[in-house]
């Protein structure tokens, strides 16, 4: 089969059955910046925007920018494309299905031109800012839920240019309101509760910090004028391998040098709140909502806080991927545990959602080994993972009396994964930004498994309930003792591993 590298020049040469912009992309317009471009992005909200391109809404493209240094290659790859990729869903069965995104138009990098992607935020065509930062980008204090000034946001205060991404939205949006430019609708599609709220707090907090610099009073006019609507998001998406890369050009003959795949599975719940000019999502799927809090919780409770469960115990009984997790009857059994009777009691009611349906659901998403992520992708940044979505579940569950069992188990082998030696005795490359202070806490972990409770960002007065402290020094204390999968096998009890 004939390759055919990716740019706009070759869509045609494409075949006939891989779907491709149906739009002319030169007379397409950005009215979306997007900060954070990576996998999920690219998999998810440029899917909802190319639909709406495809529908001749042709304001909405994407202005996609790099924050991190280590954005660059994606984007080298993407400008030489002229911003096109293909998207691989990936069916259970094992065959794929691709369709070319164009919604990209244009890429920028904060490393090369902080000034450049400050204009794009400031241009009046442009009306919504949507980011994706991670669970880690909001500089807040976990045990208090505040504004908690981080050394990039510092750094970024007394810097002459901005190159956080709060840093960059304060700086575009003081241009709009000098320029007398209605404020653009700011959207965090972060797996964070609360996330539109979070974004506005921090962003206002960093907005006083200069203010009180100035004596300007951005921040109060950022308070009242711009709206930051929650939202939830949902696609796994993992990592593209240069397999991926391969099977793309045999199968279709495109040579695309940053492909994406993802799982067929795709949701985006939106509260309907804008500061300005209102993108008619909700006409290629997105459900716009007055309160997102519910489907958020699911999301965050079920799902995120589901591959904790499986991703920390798995590594440890020897298991690197997902969907082999997902194979093991023995850990079938806890994950569903898990949803059933420690998670979703926890959520309130969720209009239109059968919730023993969505478990279902998530079971065999999980288990889809198209789409199957490393464990170790999981387990990165977990101190940020487990207080997010795990610990919530934790706090409620004390509040109501009810089980913790499995979520205070996956704690005790989050703790275990961390001290970055696995049950054999080998190196486990651990990633997380609170390594340096989790390390002396970890380093006796066997003879003082409770140290770790003393990350108060992390577990706040947690560390000081003493139904959790004593469950979690039970799981530490298993986990220690029988290995990972021994101590799953206890909690479950002695019919653990039989097919449901």
């Amino acid at each position: 089969m004939t390759v055919t590298p990716l740019r706009q020049s070759t869509l045609d040469a494409l075949p006939g059955q891989v779907q491709r912009p149906a739009y002319d992309r030169a007379a397409a317009r950005s009215g979306v910046v997007h900060l954070g471009v990576g996998g999920f992005h690219r998999s998810h909200q440029a899917v909802y925007f190319d639909r709406l391109l495809a529908r001749g809404h042709g304001d909405w493209g994407i202005t996609g920018v790099g924050v991190l240094a280590a954005d660059r290659g994606l984007h080298e790859a993407l400008r030489s494309q002229d911003g096109l990729y293909t998207l691989v869903l990936k069916h259970p069965t094992g065959a794929i299905e691709p369709a070319v995104v164009g919604s990209l138009l244009r890429l920028l990098l904060v490393d090369d031109d902080p000034d450049a992607v400050v204009a794009a935020m400031a241009a009046p065509s442009t009306h919504l800012v949507t980011m994706t930062v991670t669970e880690g980008g909001y500089s807040t204090d976990k045990s208090t839920g505040r504004f908690r000034l981080d050394d990039a946001l510092r750094a970024d205060l007394a810097a002459e240019r901005p190159r956080t991404a709060f840093g960059l939205l304060t700086a575009a949006l003081r241009r709009r309101r000098d320029d007398g430019t209605p404020p653009f609708t700011v959207v965090s599609c972060d797996n964070v509760e609360h996330n539109g709220a979070l974004t506005r707090q921090t962003l206002v907090a960093v907005a006083r910090l200069q203010d009180a610099r100035t004596g300007d009073d951005l921040a109060d006019w950022i308070a009242a004028h711009v709206a930051f609507p929650s939202s939830m998001v949902d696609r796994i998406t993992p990592v593209t391998t240069d397999d991926d890369r391969r099977r793309l050009a045999e199968e279709t003959g495109i040579a695309d040098r940053w492909p994406v795949v993802a799982e067929p599975y795709l949701q985006w719940v939106l509260e309907d709140s804008f500061s300005d000019a209102r993108p008619p999502l909700e006409e290629v799927g997105v459900q716009l909502v007055a309160d997102v809090r519910p489907y958020e919780l699911v999301k965050l409770r079920l799902l995120n806080a589901g591959h904790q469960v499986l991703s920390h115990l798995g590594y440890l009984a020897g298991h690197r991927r997902v969907d082999e997790v997902m194979a093991d009857p023995l850990f079938v059994e806890l994950v569903d545990r898990y949803l059933r009777e420690e998670a979703t009691p926890t959520l309130p009611p969720v209009p239109g959602t059968d919730l023993d349906g969505y478990r279902r659901v998530l079971l065999d998403r999980f288990a889809n080994p198209a789409v199957s992520d490393s464990l170790a992708r999981n387990c990165a940044e977990g101190s940020e993972r487990i207080a997010t979505f795990v610990l919530p579940v934790v706090r409620e569950q004390l509040r109501r009396g009810g089980p913790i069992d499995v979520a205070v188990l996956t704690v005790a082998a989050w703790a275990r994964y961390a001290t970055g030696v696995d049950e054999r005795g080998e190196p486990i490359a651990v990633v997380d930004a609170r390594l340096d202070r989790m390390a002396p806490l970890l380093r006796h972990w066997r003879e003082d498994p409770a140290a770790v409770l003393g990350l108060g960002d992390v577990f706040g007065d947690l560390a000081d309930d003493e139904r959790f402290r004593r469950a979690y020094l039970h799981a530490a204390g298993l986990v220690a003792r029988l290995g990972a999968r021994g101590a799953v096998a206890h909690v479950l009890g002695p019919s653990s591993g039989r097919p449901r």
